[in-house]
């Protein structure tokens, strides 16, 4: 999944009406996949609106119960993301045919991940915990598996992250602030998608 979206936006938003402008928004800007995180009461009506939006692929973050993971494919989520590793999460998604991309931080995490047939996986948060140069680390006795890094990455870095064989795509924030969601400035989103993208593809040589 991750090769195909080299620039993964975490969103949170407030309201539902809010999910498909900014899915519009995003789509314009050459993004056409959102993690809409379950942080706000909204998230999961979100989810359903934007299934219905043409050429977008729909995700759901911070997702911590099997439970939530049925409610969101419900929803229309094509693949969930959680800040950490849950067996019970992963094993849920993956009986519902539902990619998973638990967040993992260090080598006995990517250790349950293998033991999950799982070759994608978050690494959450990336900035704290040591960057391009820790991915390239855990990387090595880890070969066949892919790393999204999260968690203080941005427009000034993905490159450093991108660099790395291992790492396919990024997930950020930085072009869906929650200001600029709350306030309706879709045409600002958009640039600052399209500045992701065109950073992303630069980095990627495409």
């Amino acid at each position: 999944m991750l090769a195909a979206h080299p620039v993964v936006p975490v969103v949170v938003i407030d309201h539902p009406d809010q999910a498909v402008p900014l899915g519009k928004a995003l789509l314009a800007g050459g993004i056409a996949v959102m993690e809409v995180t379950l942080r706000t009461d909204a998230g999961l009506e979100g989810i359903r609106r934007l299934g219905a939006l043409e050429g977008m692929t729909v995700g759901a973050g911070s997702v911590l119960t099997p439970g939530q993971v049925d409610e969101v494919v419900q929803a229309g989520a094509t693949f969930v993301v959680s800040p950490g590793l849950n067996a019970e999460v992963v094993r849920r998604a993956q009986e519902l045919g539902v990619p998973a991309l638990p967040g993992i931080g260090n080598a006995s995490d990517l250790m349950t991940a293998v033991s999950l047939g799982l070759r994608e996986v978050k690494f959450f948060p990336a900035g704290l915990l040591g960057g391009p140069a820790m991915i390239k680390a855990l990387s090595a006795p880890f070969a066949g598996m892919t790393f999204m890094p999260s968690g203080g990455v941005s427009l000034a870095n993905l490159g450093d992250y991108l660099a790395l064989p291992c790492v396919p795509a990024i997930s950020g924030s930085w072009m869906v602030e929650r200001a600029l969601i709350n306030a309706g400035e879709w045409d600002a989103i958009t640039k600052l998608a399209a500045e992701a993208v065109d950073a992303a593809r630069a980095a990627l040589g495409r």
